[in-house]
């Protein structure tokens, strides 16, 4: 399974049902990267997802997106092929 990194604060219920589908998928692991403790952290995301929000979620090296696009990801049978390679 692919190395999951998930761009979090600690208060946001999107990164929460993020994360849910993502245990409810198989995923043990998930790399938090918390832009509310570490405002550079923040930046780097900005830098690299052109997002502002969170989640930002990472599935090996391929940037998913936020909640949404992990759900809509979900539905089309994507995820499940994202998470085997």
């Amino acid at each position: 399974m692919p190395k999951v990194i998930m761009y979090t604060t600690g208060f946001c219920p999107y990164c929460k049902m993020a994360e849910s589908l993502l245990r409810a998928k198989g995923v043990q692991e998930i790399e938090k990267i918390r832009v509310d403790l570490e405002p550079k952290q923040r930046i780097e995301m900005m830098g690299k997802t052109g997002r502002r929000t969170v989640p930002q979620i990472y599935i090996g090296e391929k940037h998913v997106g936020g909640y949404d696009d992990l759900a809509q990801l979900d539905r089309e049978g994507e995820l499940a092929v994202l998470l085997a390679n």
